[in-house]
This record gives C-alpha cells, structure tokens and sequence, in this order.
C-alpha cells in the first residue's frame, strides 16, 4: 500500500519537516512534499535548491532493521527514481552511480538523502529525501545537472504527479527489499549502474583511492579494485568516473 501524501506549499526542508515530525513521535509512514524548499540539503551538508517544477519529496516511516539494513533504502530510491525517469524519458536514458545519485547523460538530476534517528520504542525512524530537478538544473553545483525538461520534447510532469509515480516504484522495490533481500535491490542497481568495471576515484573523508569499481557487496558497498591490486570497500565518500 503506498502511503498517504500531504503536500505543502512551501517548506524550509521536506527531510527537515520529516525529522521534527520523528521526533515528536510520529511514525509514519507519510510522504512530505514541498513545492519550493528554502532550505533544502543533501549528502554531506551540501546545499539542495528546489526552485517550483521540481520534486522535493520525503518518506517519514519507521524500521525494526539495524542502521546499516535500514540504510539500503537509499539504493531503494534510486531505483524507483529511475523508475520515473524511465517514465518521462524512455527505458535507459538515465543511469545509477553508486550509491544513489541519477545521472541523464552523465549529468546528476536527482539527489538522494536518507536520515535516521533512534526512537524512545528503540526502533529507528528514517527520513528518505529525493529531490529530482523536472524543469530546472542548479548551474551553481560541483558537477554538472541536467533537468527532465531539458530532455523532453514536451513539458515535464507536474510534481505532484511525479510524486505519484515515485511513490509507487519505490513501494515496489521496498517490497521486493522486505521480501528478498538486498540481493533483488543490487540486481536492478547493477542492471542500471554506470561505470562497473572502469576505472574510478573515490573521494573518502581522509584519502582518495583510484581504481576500478568492481560492483556492489551484499550489503551495498562498492568494491574497488586498488591500482596495487589490494580490494578497498567503500562504504562512503564521492566516486568519481571519468568526468560523472
């Protein structure tokens, strides 16, 4: 059953929203939507600008999985944002680079941000943020975006529209997680992944690594190939394929 989602005009962040809600207790699960972000972020502090025609959206649901299961959800919402994509622009166009970030022709267009928090039962709320640039790319960001409308003859879908089909894919693939494991989540990654097999670097808090990313670990880590032969999981931090 997909949840319920209530939608607001504007909101400083939609992630931000889903954690104060948390953190008065609510469990969810509940979609939050904005249609114009003040304040919005992604990974590592980044600032995320949701300007109106673009989607920012929010699961606020609860888990009985450990930190790092419940964090496979990020994986989770890739997929289901490809779904979208696949939707708009037709089946391929867009690609997953690990862990989560959507590229068009190699240009981001989608960002993922998943939060957690422990709740007073001891189960762990998460927040499952994706913003998806439809009509408009930032142009003032590290590497470069696109938008859906910067490949569709027509107009992009509305938000809240988008939403609906979001919600829907990620539903599926949440189930199919439930269900199956990590195992059925890392095939349709891989199916739709860029850069397996090719040389990458990859940008962690305190080192960079270059080599060739070999694919996922059963638990969504990448397996990097070191130039010295060594094999290095990287669990976080930036990859960098060519010039992705």
């Amino acid at each position: 059953m997909i949840p319920p989602i209530e939608a607001y005009d504007e909101l400083d962040s939609t992630n931000a929203e889903a954690r104060r809600r948390a953190e008065a207790g609510e469990a969810g699960p509940v979609w939050i939507t904005a249609a114009v972000q003040t304040a919005g972020r992604g990974r590592r502090g980044r600032a995320w600008s949701t300007k109106r025609g673009n989607l920012a959206a929010t699961l606020l649901t609860t888990t009985d999985r450990p930190p790092g299961e419940a964090a496979q959800l990020s994986f989770v919402a890739a997929l289901a944002a490809c779904d979208l994509a696949d939707a708009c622009l037709g089946a391929g166009v867009a690609r997953l680079k690990w862990p989560n970030d959507v590229l068009i022709h190699g240009r981001k267009a989608v960002g993922i941000l998943v939060e957690s928090g422990t709740r007073s039962d001891g189960r762990l709320w998460l927040a499952v943020g994706i913003g998806i640039n439809l009509a408009h790319a930032p142009t003032d960001v590290e590497r470069p975006a696109t938008a859906f409308a910067d490949h569709m003859a027509g107009p992009p879908p509305e938000p809240r529209a988008a939403l609906d089909v979001l919600a829907a894919a990620f539903e599926r693939w949440r189930a199919a997680w439930a269900m199956q494991g990590f195992a059925a989540i890392a095939d349709g990654w891989s199916a739709r992944a860029t850069g397996l097999g090719a040389r990458c670097e990859a940008r962690l808090p305190h080192k960079t690594l270059t080599g060739v990313a070999e694919g996922l670990d059963p638990d969504g880590a990448l397996r990097l190939r070191l130039d010295g032969g060594g094999l290095e999981r990287i669990t976080a931090g930036d990859v960098f394929f060519g010039d992705a």
